[in-house]
């Protein structure tokens, strides 16, 4: 399978919800300023974003081998954007698996309840800064096995990944003590397969920590999102995928392809 020469590409973004929020919350998967869509107006190319919030590296994995939207973009696909590994590395003291039921809680009353309770005591237990959403071994063996997939579909196709952003969010106690290991953890798997990587919270980490970040000390404001689209055109640029025309909006940026 290849792109193809007469359709554009496809930038396949499978990602978190930093890839659709907004300093006031989640937007339309084609929202003009999040970073997606800048990083495809540069290239000239189509986006598919395929990305929902609390998402690690095992629903990038989950995404690829069950999402039919993923099936239909990987033979389109230009370059593939790893871009989670955030929640991934956030505390999570009280189970995961909790968090993904609630949902599914009955009577809604009852619901209503757990819920409560959780967010009650998902900050005052995050301090503990463990267990993390899910421990760096198995991340980065979700995104090797998502690498590797591809790989196999399409040997030329270029993947990018991302090391975990930043936050100050009081959800999670302001703690982040899960981030070390596993930057350390994507750090050695991108040497290894040779995947560029951009550093997200080097990209980010001065908006989110001013006044024009979202109030939820997560997600980003605009400054942000175009931080890392500079940060992503020059990990594909590095990757061979990016045309001259867009060569002239990449400054330097935090970006590697292994070893800093």
């Amino acid at each position: 399978m290849d792109a193809g020469s007469g359709a554009r590409p496809v930038l396949l973004v499978l990602a978190d919800s930093l890839s659709y929020y907004g300093p006031k919350g989640g937007l339309p998967s084609d929202h003009p300023d999040i970073w997606p869509n800048i990083v495809a107006r540069q290239l000239g190319w189509d986006v598919e974003l395929v990305a929902r919030i609390g998402w690690t590296s095992r629903d990038v994995w989950w995404a690829l081998t069950q999402d039919p939207r993923v099936w239909s973009a990987v033979p389109r696909a230009g370059a593939v954007v790893f871009a989670v590994g955030g929640m991934d590395s956030l505390p999570s003291p009280l189970p995961t698996a909790l968090r993904e039921q609630l949902r599914y809680v009955r009577p809604p009353a009852l619901r209503r309840v757990v819920r409560a309770g959780y967010q009650w005591l998902q900050p005052r237990l995050s301090p503990l800064g463990w267990p993390v959403a899910l421990p760096p071994r198995l991340s980065v063996e979700y995104l090797e096995s998502s690498r590797a997939a591809l790989e196999y579909m399409r040997p030329e196709l270029p993947v990018i990944g991302t090391l975990p952003s930043v936050h100050r969010s009081e959800a999670y106690g302001k703690v982040h003590a899960g981030r070390p290991g596993a930057v350390a953890a994507i750090t050695a798997w991108s040497e290894e397969k040779n995947v560029p990587i951009v550093d997200l919270a080097e990209a980010v980490r001065a908006n989110v920590f001013s006044d024009q970040g979202n109030p939820d000390g997560i997600h980003w404001g605009w400054d942000g999102h175009t931080e890392v689209a500079a940060a992503m055109l020059t990990a594909l640029r590095a990757a061979g995928v990016v045309p001259d025309s867009a060569e002239g909006a990449v400054p330097a940026d935090p970006v590697s392809s292994g070893a800093e």
